[in-house]
């Protein structure tokens, strides 16, 4: 939630400051704003309520705003409705802090009425006007440093944060703090650079700093200075990122989720040969011994939206494959749920950004208990990735829909490939067997491909169907896995109202909403379950349904029950939840194209929910 950068250098700030809010739009979009200070005159602050285009225009695209230090900030709203006066940056009565925040401050009430106390007045109903004027408090108490002043603001704020801090007298210097929140600092040709993610300053650097949980830093022309919560200095170690600045562009296509849907050959590829070596899974590089392997009684997996459908198809690969009893866990739900927790457990978390609020605080509860971790991310350096006890990287590269496609599905692939491998070490899965799975993991990035070439049936079909009101997905065992995924696209993107049901549940009350024209899609990949859910088709047809069926190539079968077929290639069941959402992501993103919606950006959604 919310997206921040900051610029020190030699070149005009607000420039660089507005193309770096661009990449970061999609951590929000109710309001934007920068502050900029040209040497040591006061900073000029100006923000827009809306999109990024408003604030641009109020800067002519920011040629208006002379100075080569400032911060900026992109705002999802937590606290106070969107409007110009809740945007951020923020500043104390006398200008004499700036700054910007992505978090929430839990105790933010609490803290403004100490400040009111001491005479503070608010302009704004955020927590973030709380947090900078509480610095500002301290700064003038103790007659101190930024840092100081940070430090003891910092001991009294409960909650995340990823604060950026410009002060008066410091007029070329940036301060910033992190705690639960996104936060990444890099360096190039005597200039230094902040943002929420990497997108915002690939374009400028590739050697970054991910500043820890608790740590500030002091950020000036080149130089970053990085220190623990007692003020004390540290080092930390600079990571080069492999992602080239083209990964974070539309590179001709019109929407984002366009250019990662068709990117998901190459990331699926990429995920799987980081895990195959002389034609074998391998996952011995995760550091994770075959007697601990042979040792676990419990897999749970624990993720939030998309990460947790992938979450509900691995359930059914892990088990069937490892005879390893799998329980798929809600991040929001396990975090606070009183777990009876097997010692002899794994804990997997999945997490495209390894910034997700839940999944953290639900990885630090498995380590409290001792449980072994598995953070599943595609962010190096990430905080699961960083507090995990070991780590699987997926290859996704960068991903700028807020409705995730490549990154879910390079998730899947991951899970597959430890599937495979714990089969393996546990006996469970002849070297032949491993052999036929790996020989179908590798024909999907092909297949994908293959789905790619057909999208324009599918295009067709969601324009006739776009104004549907409510769509119902329908699938068993790890169809039912893909309809979960499917339905989350379509209402998240297109807001439409649909709901995913494993297919032998309709009966069980939900039937009862079908009507005439009701739009009922159904997945059947699955061969040894495919008669069971054509007769759930025939009963909602039989009430005015009207039926679209997404199976493999031969079941041609399936056009005699449904108004519309469409077809992905035939694979291993285990792994035909990989194709199947390709149609249906598709299907969605036709949907919101239908519908004269921004695709990329849906009403009410960040990218990373870094915020409870």
């Amino acid at each position: 939630m919310c997206g921040i950068v900051g610029f020190n250098g030699h070149h005009e700030a607000a420039e660089i400051l507005l193309d770096g809010l661009t990449k970061l739009e999609y951590r929000g979009y109710d309001s934007a704003g920068i502050a900029v200070r040209d040497g040591s005159k006061d900073a000029k602050i100006i923000k827009a309520k809306g999109r990024l285009d408003h604030l641009k225009e109020k800067t002519d695209n920011g040629r208006s705003v002379a100075g080569t230090c400032g911060i900026g900030h992109t705002r999802w709203a937590t606290h106070g409705e969107p409007s110009e006066n809740n945007a951020h940056p923020h500043c104390s009565d006398d200008g004499n802090v700036i700054g910007v925040h992505n978090g929430i401050i839990e105790n933010y009430q609490e803290l403004k009425e100490k400040l009111v106390r001491n005479g503070y007045r608010f302009y704004s109903e955020t927590d973030t006007e709380v947090a900078i004027k509480l610095v500002d408090y301290y700064y003038k108490k103790y007659l101190g440093t930024p840092v100081d002043a940070i430090n003891h603001a910092l001991v009294r704020i409960r909650g995340s944060y990823a604060l950026e801090l410009m002060f008066k007298e410091y007029p070329e210097e940036i301060y910033v703090a992190r705690k639960d929140s996104p936060m990444i600092l890099g360096v190039a040709d005597g200039e230094s650079f902040v943002a929420s993610d990497v997108p915002a300053i690939l374009k400028h650097t590739r050697t970054v700093y991910y500043i820890g949980n608790l740590q500030m830093a002091r950020v000036g022309k080149g130089e970053i200075t990085f220190y623990n919560l007692d003020g004390d200095e540290i080092e930390i170690e600079p990571k080069t990122i492999e992602w080239d600045a083209e990964a974070a562009e539309k590179s001709g296509y019109e929407h984002f989720m366009m250019k990662e849907i068709h990117e998901q050959p190459k990331a699926v590829a990429d995920t799987l040969h980081s895990a195959v070596k002389d034609g074998k899974v391998d996952l011995s590089e995760l550091g994770l011994t075959e007697e601990r392997i042979r040792d676990f009684q419990q897999i749970y997996i624990v993720a939030c939206g998309s990460a947790y459908h992938v979450g509900v198809a691995a359930q059914y690969t892990i088990e069937d494959l490892t005879d390893i009893p799998v329980r798929v866990e809600l991040a929001s739900e396990f975090r606070y749920r009183h777990i009876p927790l097997n010692e002899k457990s794994l804990v997997i978390v999945i997490s495209q950004s390894g910034e997700t609020a839940d999944s953290l605080a639900a990885l630090r509860k498995a380590k409290e208990k001792n449980l072994t971790t598995l953070g599943i991310v595609n962010v190096v350096g990430s905080s699961i990735a960083r507090e995990a006890d070991h780590v699987f990287y997926t290859l996704a590269g960068p991903e700028i829909a807020v409705a995730t496609t490549k990154a879910y599905s390079s998730q899947l692939i991951a899970t597959d490939c430890i599937a495979i491998y714990f089969g393996s070490v546990r006996g469970v899965l002849s070297d032949d067997r491993c052999a036929e799975l790996l020989d179908a993991l590798e024909k999907i990035p092909q297949q994908i491909e293959k789905i790619l070439e057909d999208k324009e049936r599918l295009q067709w079909f969601a324009a006739k169907q776009s104004n549907a009101h409510d769509v119902f997905f329908i699938g068993r065992g790890l169809d039912y896995a893909a309809t979960l995924e499917g339905s989350l696209k379509l209402k998240e993107i297109s807001y439409v109202h649909s709901e995913a049901y494993a297919a032998g549940e309709l009966k069980h009350g939900t039937i009862s909403l079908i009507e005439d024209g009701t739009l009922v899609i159904s997945v059947l990949t699955q061969k040894r379950l495919i008669e069971k859910t054509v007769s759930n088709m025939v009963e909602v047809k039989s009430r005015g349904a009207y039926l679209m069926g997404l199976t493999t190539y031969g079941n041609y079968d399936i056009e005699d029950v449904a108004d519309f077929t469409t077809y992905v290639p035939d694979t291993d069941p285990h792994f035909a939840i990989s194709l199947a959402v390709v149609p249906l992501q598709l299907l969605a993103y036709y949907f919101s194209v239908s519908r004269g919606l921004d695709v990329d950006k849906p009403r009410n959604l960040a990218k990373s929910v870094t915020v409870e």
